[in-house]
């Protein structure tokens, strides 16, 4: 892309507008697009950002002829439209997670996707942190030997769930595997990359957040093809004043000649203050509990605000991306094809959960929606 970039980007939400701030500072960038139909939202970042357009109209966007990269940053239930648009033009695009929140429709924009050629991929921002890189280097490297048994466990605060669900009127599949764990479950098989489930036993809870139309937590162990056991564990039900803004991630990985024990809780830098603290998720219509006077600094997975700028994997994940497209750099990013693994290994969890069955891996798409 010699001309530079020409990005659209869909959904000026919290994440549209952190990705279309990051656009602005990188000069490869030199036209930006931005549609959302919340139009003073959308107004408001076309000002901060210096954009050069904004509709209310996705279609409208992916005409202009300066478009040559899409962003899809809308609310997770309603990224399949975008997606499906931007596919016809053939542009690269980043998808935030996941890429639809019904199987079928996941697997048909993967569809899509593939019989087009777009290079396409999905927001895993934590893959760009650097103790996860690392820790993916030495597992490539063999110096654990061969990995047998993984463990993973996520806390998070709840403020997440009454964040996103407050704005969704369909809460269908809105549970803490889909919206939250994909992330620590996508950490754990892109560090086992190779080895592939083949069945998966869960349980979940209810008790807090059932009211809200999902679960608290679930919990559940993973077969690979190789007898590699792999636990996943997700409790997105801790209290509003639980220190951790956001996530709080434990993986331990048990390898025949070593081990990798990763604490990601942030308990190493704490603020404690007479003055509230914020929500580490910002979205729109919520507001944080005001007697927030404890935080863990740093479990806000973006990244966090220095002197105005974002600093952290969100910004290492965003103009790695700008880089892939403009050069075909080879970067750690997610693919297409990952994103609707994730998505099919997080519905099957909650499928299991369901039912109290060992569901087999892999699984048609249709058996999820019963």
């Amino acid at each position: 892309m010699s001309d530079g970039i020409g990005l659209a980007v869909i959904g000026c939400g919290t994440v549209g507008r952190i990705r279309t701030l990051l656009a602005a500072e990188h000069p490869g960038v030199t036209w930006i697009g931005l549609c959302d139909v919340h139009e003073e939202t959308g107004r408001k970042l076309e000002q901060d950002a210096g954009a050069d357009f904004f509709t209310t109209d996705i279609a409208e966007l992916l005409a202009r002829p300066e478009v040559t990269a899409v962003i899809v940053a809308t609310d997770e239930r309603m990224h399949v439209d975008p997606i499906m648009q931007a596919v016809a033009y053939g542009y690269p695009m980043f998808i935030e997670k996941p890429l639809a929140t019904d199987p079928v429709e996941s697997a048909n924009v993967l569809r899509a996707i593939t019989e087009n050629g777009v290079d396409a991929v999905v927001g895993y921002t934590q893959r760009f942190r650097r103790r996860f890189l690392t820790v993916k280097q030495r597992l490539r490297d063999g110096q654990i030997g061969e990995v047998t048994t993984v463990v993973t466990r996520a806390f998070m605060n709840r403020m997440v769930v009454q964040a996103t669900l407050s704005k969704a009127d369909d809460r269908t599949n809105l549970t803490p595997m889909v919206v939250s764990g994909t992330h620590s479950l996508d950490m754990c098989m892109w560090l086992m990359e190779g080895k592939t489930p083949v069945s998966v036993y869960a349980v979940s809870t209810d008790k807090v957040l059932g009211e809200w139309g999902t679960k608290d937590a679930t919990m559940g162990i993973f077969t690979m093809d190789d007898g590699t056991i792999f636990s996943m564990n997700i409790s997105w039900a801790l209290p509003e004043v639980w220190p951790g803004a956001v996530y709080g991630l434990e993986i331990g990985i048990v390898g025949t000649e070593g081990v990798i024990d990763i604490e990601d809780t942030h308990r190493d830098v704490i603020i404690a203050s007479n003055t509230g603290q914020p929500a580490g998720y910002a979205s729109r219509g919520f507001k944080a509990p005001p007697n927030r006077h404890v935080d863990f600094i740093g479990s806000y997975p973006p990244g966090d605000v220095s002197d105005g700028l974002l600093w952290g994997p969100m910004r290492e994940e965003t103009m790695t991306w700008f880089h892939r497209i403009a050069s075909g750099t080879k970067t750690p990013h997610a693919t297409a094809a990952e994103g609707h693994s994730n998505l099919m290994l997080t519905m099957a969890m909650d499928y299991s959960a369901r039912t109290g069955q060992v569901v087999q891996l892999p699984v048609d798409p249709q058996e999820l929606l019963h």
